[in-house]
């Protein structure tokens, strides 16, 4: 069988990812972008869009040293065809910040030691074009600073021009952040902190400067008093810059059908894929232009899993590199408290989305201020650019992926207040998805609802109780449990849509109306409302939409009353 380009998943090296004949996603127009844009760039996009393999690609096509290979290296791609005047015209410094280790008293040694040993590797990979004697001169330099001065003096010397990259530039002050506190950042990134002071000398030495993190709070610190970076994460025509477009992504399932790797269909693929890992948007400004953005690493993830096993992956998130729920958790409680942003993830988990304005760019004292906390939810990936709301932006939970972590935090928190034993909830979901036996399934989780909320509600009402059914059902494997659907007449609060490309075997599926009553409600009110409620599941469960969606499953349409923390009734609805 003819040889085939293999999935690059975990590959960041571009020459690697080049010479080997990996699949890649040409990215190169952007390059131009770049250089029509601005001499000193900044842009921000969430973990796992592709950011170091982008960063790496400009390496190879800026550094003068890998001139012979441009033909070798961008054969194919678009750039090849339309070469900028900068091509292979600089010496380039790229730096990691995510290399940087340490707790507080470790951490300028750290620091200082990572760039030393960059800069020493510069000054081995350019030798040849400065006098005899320049790599001697930057080892002999005490510290990482005296190795910029001169290497700085030198270039300015020789006439070289200097192209600064540098991946996860904010990675190490994030976590002092959350790990030691305001203090020991501010000491970092004001003042006469070791950090700012770098930057300092980046902006008068270096005649390009691109810098990718996933947070605006490290860069306003930094360039407070002086600017040194243009911020273009907002901009549309960077938008789709990084992670995948569905073209992008239909164009590798072609690919891989066409050498005989794939044999699933195309469009069934896509419709597997686009709920967990699509639906990112960037830019307010290309709401109405562009296609959403897919996550490249789980697409990876999922056509490498496809690829070699004939199936998709058993796990749609990838366990190695899902976000760490600590980092959400410490986010949430930044200033010790976190009562008013766990009720805005309650907000977002029973709702799908959060109304505000994304603030590009903020100083870390002002993290703990609502709608700085929301933008910082937004940098992460934990939001997306869904629609605008008049003069303000609706901002939604991109996909399953994203939703899951939501719902495995609020799972923890009421796990941390009382215990749940899940195994009986799972043998619940056999019954409900197999044989339709629906009410183990909802007795579990209004018992639990009772026992749990009672003890301390994480907040007042509905709202909470709307965040409990998803943090439960969400756990239940056999559907893409989707809150506030649209249907005939309204919004159902519950759509269990049975996963028949994973689980075929499913036989059945349910729309929940979920009421509240005010523990002091009267009987007529109850009655009152779960009359109403009875007769607006009945029209939910009419229309093609559902037909289509439930596919040949047996439709289920409940309704469950709760008064204050009491079930009341539940029933189904012929």
């Amino acid at each position: 069988m003819e040889k085939f380009k293999r999935i690059p998943y975990g590959i960041s090296n571009f020459k690697q990812l080049r010479r080997e004949n990996l699949y890649f996603v040409d990215k190169t127009p952007y390059i131009k972008r770049l250089e029509d844009s601005d001499h000193f760039l900044f842009l921000i996009r969430p973990r796992r869009f592709g950011k170091s393999i982008f960063l790496n690609m400009l390496c190879a096509y800026y550094d003068l040293n890998e001139k012979d290979s441009f033909d070798t290296l961008f054969d194919g791609l678009w750039i090849k065809e339309h070469p900028t005047p900068e091509k292979n015209g600089f010496q380039v410094l790229k730096l990691d910040f995510s290399r940087i280790v340490g707790g507080r008293e470790k951490l300028i040694q750290s620091f200082d030691g990572y760039c030393g040993t960059m800069l020493d590797g510069f000054a081995e990979r350019y030798k040849t074009l400065y006098p005899d004697g320049f790599v001697e001169g930057v080892k002999a330099a005490s510290d990482a600073s005296q190795k910029l001065n001169y290497i700085d003096r030198m270039a300015k010397e020789t006439g070289a021009r200097l192209y600064l990259i540098v991946d996860e530039y904010d990675n190490f002050t994030n976590d002092v952040l959350n790990e030691q506190g305001e203090k020991v950042y501010h000491a970092l990134t004001h003042a006469t902190g070791f950090y700012r002071d770098i930057f300092k000398q980046f902006k008068g030495m270096f005649d390009r400067i691109l810098m990718l993190g996933v947070s605006p709070v490290t860069m306003d610190d930094l360039t407070s008093g002086y600017n040194i970076a243009s911020n273009i994460t907002m901009r549309p025509e960077f938008n789709m810059m990084l992670g995948f477009s569905e073209d992008d992504v239909r164009q590798m399932i072609r690919y891989y059908q066409g050498k005989g790797k794939i044999s699933r269909e195309e469009e069934d693929i896509v419709a597997e894929m686009r709920p967990w890992y699509d639906n990112y948007c960037f830019s307010e400004d290309s709401l109405s232009t562009d296609p959403k953005m897919f996550n490249c690493d789980m697409v990876l993830y999922f056509l490498k899993n496809l690829i070699q096993s004939g199936h998709s992956p058993k796990q749609m998130i990838d366990p190695n590199t899902r976000t760490d729920y600590g980092k959400l958790k410490k986010l949430i409680r930044l200033d010790g408290t976190n009562t008013y942003r766990t009720g805005i993830i309650n907000e977002i988990a029973e709702k799908g989305y959060t109304i505000g304005n994304i603030e590009e760019s903020f100083p870390a004292e002002h993290l703990t201020q609502p709608e700085k906390f929301k933008s910082l939810l937004f940098y992460y990936g934990m939001l997306t650019i869904s629609e605008r709301f008049g003069a303000r932006l609706k901002l939604g939970i991109p996909n399953l992926n994203v939703k899951k972590q939501y719902y495995d935090y609020l799972l923890e928190e009421y796990q941390a207040i009382r215990p749940m034993f899940l195994s009986d909830l799972m043998d619940s979901f056999d019954a409900a998805a197999l044989d339709g036996e629906w009410h183990p399934m909802l007795e579990y989780i209004t018992t639990n609802y009772k026992e749990t909320t009672s003890v301390r509600s994480l907040i007042e009402g509905e709202r909470n109780l709307q965040g409990f059914m998803n943090a439960l059902l969400n756990l239940n494997p056999y559907y893409l449990t989707a809150p506030e659907v649209e249907l005939s007449h309204g919004y159902c609060d519950f759509f269990l849509m049975p996963d028949l490309t994973r689980y075929p075997m499913i036989a059945h599926s349910y729309i929940l109306e979920l009421k509240y009553l005010k523990a002091d409600a009267t009987e007529a009110e109850a009655d009152k409302q779960w009359t109403e409620a009875r007769e607006q599941i009945r029209q939910y469960g009419q229309g093609s939409k559902v037909q289509i969606m439930t596919h040949h499953t047996k439709l289920h349409l409940i309704v469950v009353q709760i008064r204050g923390y009491e079930l009341n009734r539940m029933e189904e609805c012929v």
